[in-house]
């Protein structure tokens, strides 16, 4: 059972080859093979949190070549977390994209596959380089969906996000030779040896290539001053697309949680902690940035980018602690604003659609279909983004402010999310009583059509659901993202298990 470890990875490729060879134009077959793919995969996600739950780490050595001489896949508490989460998200975007959304344009349906094989492959791999790869993989998918359905704005939005992607790509490349040229391997297990035993005259040039991969996973993660594509890329994206993305900056944010503690960590010496005077000023930022561009964004989608953004800044703000009690907080708050962003994605998405020529701007219009179901779900995902009670972004929110509490800028961090929590309050408050509250006199046929919602807010409402089961069970989840954390930390049981030999003979070097 075992090779179940690569199958996240495998199944969507085979997929996604599969439907553009044999059902390119066949779109209701496509609709039975991709939902039963994603929800095949869910299922494997699931068996495999069970399984990393139970033990160490576990390798997936490719060919049976040993590291760091092979490609390794390492299953642990940690990529199995962020393998179920994008299952589950996978599920219900596939859901709301079948309402319409996937017949907008060409290949819907294996761009959307190759998107969660790089997504799989990123969270799964024990290599940089093989990070790099599906890093690209997950891009490259990503550039067709963001272009779906066509469109002047989608194009010149595009046309940004793939120029900065890479930008991103080039600096990736430059980050991984300038530690290859160094320490002479890119196995994140080995590199943990070798970074340690680095000599005093190479320290310079692995520090540049340390500080480079920050920069690109600040800029996957949207931190502040890299954070300037998002709003525009995802608010030009088509709802579901959107939503998915949400994956995308925790793939930047789970990259810095498992390099920087890994590799750069506690026991990296003279590199040891190079990511942590950066982060945490960059997460308080993000913080102050993301809620003033809620406070002041003319549209709905505009105030759902930014608060992502804002999202960001808090998961960096626990993260950048590089403790067990930061990273349980930043686990749990990543796992609420992945669910809640998601469904204000795709509410947004559908609101929109039904607004006619105002479309998400924060203008009153005519009484909209099912107004009364859009501003409920509204009021949900509002609550739960904002981080007001009883909803996980509340729960995720004192478990931040618990772990920042020792910090030398605990009250930095305080005020700041406090106070930039208080602005994103009154943003959604304004959106909200605009969009639902408030009835412009304008001629019917200014209003979009009404088409079927059933799977629409199916979607939506399980994505909400979720944040409420989160809430629910908050107890038993924390206690598992706290075992999670520990087991991330320690780095010494992920050496031991993907490189014996090499911590073996490390322990009777003589020091």
């Amino acid at each position: 059972m075992i090779h179940l470890i690569i199958a996240p990875i495998v199944l969507p490729a085979i997929v996604a080859a599969f439907l553009v060879l044999v059902l390119r134009h066949d779109l209701a077959s496509q609709r039975i093979v991709s939902p039963a793919a994603t929800l095949a995969l869910l299922a494997i996600t699931v068996w495999l949190y069970a399984s990393a739950a139970d033990g160490p780490p576990v390798p997936y050595l490719l060919g049976d070549w040993r590291a760091p001489f092979g490609i390794v896949l390492v299953l642990d508490r940690l990529a199995a977390t962020m393998l179920l989460l994008t299952a589950m998200l996978a599920v219900a975007v596939l859901i709301y994209a079948m309402a319409g959304w996937d017949r907008a344009g060409r290949h819907f349906h294996p761009l959307f596959q190759f998107q969660l094989m790089g997504l799989n492959g990123a969270f799964l791999t024990g290599d940089v380089f093989n990070l790099f790869v599906f890093f690209e993989v997950m891009l490259i998918a990503s550039y067709g969906l963001m272009l779906h359905g066509g469109g002047a704005q989608r194009l010149r939005a595009g046309f940004h996000y793939v120029a900065i992607n890479l930008i991103g790509s080039t600096l990736f490349l430059f980050a991984v030779g300038l530690i290859y040229a160094v320490t002479g391997t890119l196995n994140m297990a080995d590199l943990a040896i070798k970074v340690a035993q680095i000599a005093p005259g190479d320290e310079a040039i692995l520090r540049v290539g340390a500080l480079l991969l920050l920069l690109v996973f600040a800029l996957k993660a949207a931190l502040v001053p890299l954070q300037w594509w998002l709003p525009s890329a995802y608010a030009a994206a088509p709802g579901p697309v959107a939503a998915l993305f949400m994956m995308m900056t925790k793939v930047g944010a789970y990259s810095i949680v498992r390099v920087y503690t890994l590799v750069f960590g506690v026991d990296a010496g003279a590199l040891a902690g190079i990511a942590s005077p950066w982060v945490i000023p960059a997460a308080l930022a993000t913080l102050a940035l993301g809620a003033v561009g809620v406070l002041a964004s003319p549209t709905l989608l505009g105030l759902v980018c930014f608060s992502i953004v804002w999202s960001m800044g808090s998961l960096l703000l626990a993260f950048g602690l590089f403790d067990q009690s930061g990273l349980s907080a930043g686990l749990y708050y990543l796992l609420h604003s992945t669910l809640s962003g998601a469904a204000l994605f795709l509410l947004a998405d559908l609101v929109s659609a039904r607004r006619g020529s105002v479309a998400d701007r924060l203008t009153p219009t005519p009484l909209l279909p099912h107004a009364n179901l859009f501003a409920g779900l509204f009021f949900v995902a509002a609550i739960a983004i904002t981080g007001m009670p009883p909803l996980s972004g509340f729960l995720g929110k004192l478990l931040i402010l618990d772990a920042t509490w020792r910090s030398p800028l605990a009250v930095a961090s305080w005020v700041m999310l406090l106070a930039t929590s208080l602005l994103v309050i009154i943003g959604f408050a304004r959106a909200g009583s605009t969009l639902f509250w408030k009835v412009a006199d304008r001629p019917p046929e200014s209003v979009g059509p009404v088409s079927s919602i059933a799977l629409p807010v199916a979607a939506i409402a399980g994505l909400l659901g979720a944040t409420v089961l989160l809430s629910v069970f908050a107890g038993p989840i924390t206690r598992e993202l706290a075992t999670t954390a520990q087991q991330t930390l320690d780095t010494k049981a992920y050496v031991g298990a993907v490189n014996p030999a090499a911590t073996a003979l490390s322990r009777s070097e003589p020091r």
